[in-house]
């Protein structure tokens, strides 16, 4: 690889700017302009989900007993606070999409964690099936374990 060109050439070299089929250039711009206007619209739905976080726990906090939280109210709360982490992972997907040609594939890892996580935490087990928590709970297992192998790789081969 040439050390001299550009880090922002081997951006995206799978959607190249230039390329012989005018058609393919022209769905190339559009794809690389609909990842950032998801970009953008993922920034305000973190934004909107602060406020409903916010919100959420002004509601379950004037309720009476006021300034008390019940442990439903937590559940709700911390289903809250990790809706907006999950958005904020999946905004940084994103924006890191954005500005390499790698897809961060332990990050979405994560997210998908942080995902099964919440479902985990605000889960009522007295309304679920067994084979539903069964199944969460195969899922959770089989995530976590796919982290920890693609994290053991990247411990084993640093990024170059």
């Amino acid at each position: 690889m040439d050390e001299k060109r550009n880090p922002h050439e081997l951006i995206h070299d799978e959607l190249p700017k230039e390329h012989e089929d005018p058609l393919v250039r022209i769905l190339h711009v559009a794809i690389r302009s609909s990842v950032r206007v998801l970009a953008i619209l993922m920034a305000l739905v973190i934004l909107w989900a602060v406020a409903d976080v916010v919100l959420v726990m002004y509601q379950r906090l004037s309720t009476p007993p006021v300034f008390l939280l019940d442990h439903n109210d937590l559940f709700d709360v911390f289903g809250a606070f990790m809706l907006v982490l999950i958005a904020i992972e999946i905004f940084v997907n994103i924006r890191l999409y954005l500005g390499t040609n790698v897809i961060p594939v332990q990050l979405v890892l994560a997210t998908a964690l942080m995902a099964i996580a919440r479902k985990v935490i605000v889960m009522d087990l007295d309304d679920l099936d067994v084979m539903y928590i069964l199944g969460i709970g195969v899922v959770t297992l089989s995530l976590g374990v796919t982290y920890w192998l693609v994290a053991k790789k990247e411990r084993r081969e640093p990024a170059k």
